[in-house]
């Protein structure tokens, strides 16, 4: 099933996707994270919904992020392609070296956007606006110290995050959390699909596109840490909660890896797919 959040003449509605329609489910709870909270049940409700319900055209909707405002950051883990961790390494003159474990940091909560919203680009604030694309998951329930043999067991679904990255911030305040939390720098979408469809996360392509150019081309299988392994690891001591979106990394293409860096203009667009998903597409603003 895939899960969109949307807005319409009325308001802001949950609904599933269906043959080029929108199907309503706010019969069956008012939002994304109420849906999740509802664990098996709720979903039931939403596939007999999404299966019986009249759809209106999609093109009569505006999606939004499928979690417009998450209850907390958005979990994120750096250098988690091998390909990516030799080009970050390389162009800040370093000796490559992968890491012994997931590296994880946030982004603000703030950050979230939805398909086709525009991403501001202030020079005042960054001239070194970067892009990556990312296979994210959400935690569908609650757990602790969670066993790498269960850890699908706790994924609600998939969707895809842009961690747009000032990679001039990072440098210079020697972490990620600024760098990676200015305003809109962290679209979301267009959907979210459950788990039991997409059976096997490690079988995606992914890439991105900006301006029509192939940038990032790869597969989720080349993750360092697969999602079992991200989940071991993060719920170790650390209590993960329904509705937690975290974002698995981004593999190699992005800007600050070309040579020399090139990083993002206003009127740029990007384009970031994965397989079974789709494709989630903004563009670049300038802010006087």
């Amino acid at each position: 099933m895939r899960l969109v959040t949307y807005r319409d003449s009325e308001g802001v509605h949950l609904g599933a996707l269906r043959e080029g329609e929108v199907v309503s489910l706010a019969g069956v709870a008012p939002d994304m994270l109420s849906l999740i909270d509802a664990g098996s049940t709720g979903l039931d409700a939403a596939r007999a919904a999404a299966e019986r319900g009249a759809g209106v055209p999609l093109s009569a909707v505006t999606l939004l992020a499928p979690i417009p405002r998450p209850r907390q950051n958005v979990i994120c883990l750096g250098m988690n392609y091998v390909a990516h961790t030799i080009e970050s390494y390389r162009a800040r003159g370093r000796e490559p070296k992968l890491p012994e474990y997931p590296v994880f940091f946030t982004k603000a909560a703030h950050t979230v956007c939805g398909p086709d919203d525009d991403i501001p680009l202030d020079p005042k604030v960054t001239t070194e606006l970067d892009y990556e694309v990312e296979l994210a998951f959400v935690i569908g329930k609650a757990g602790i110290n969670i066993p790498r043999a269960e850890a699908m067991e706790y994924v609600f679904g998939y969707t895809i995050v842009n961690d747009i990255s000032a990679r001039d911030l990072q440098s210079r305040h020697q972490q990620f959390f600024k760098g990676k939390s200015l305003y809109r720098a962290c679209p979301m979408g267009p959907c979210i699909v459950t788990a039991d469809d997409i059976p096997d996360p490690a079988g995606l392509g992914i890439r991105l596109r900006l301006n029509g150019e192939t940038r990032q081309d790869s597969h989720t299988g080349d993750l360092i840490f697969d999602i079992p392994a991200i989940i071991e690891h993060l719920s170790l001591g650390m209590p993960l909660e329904p509705g937690m979106v975290v974002a698995t990394g981004t593999p190699a293409g992005v800007g600050l890896g070309r040579t020399p860096p090139e990083y993002m203009r206003p009127g740029d667009v990007m384009e970031a797919e994965i397989d079974s998903i789709g494709v989630l597409r903004n563009r670049i603003v300038g802010v006087a």
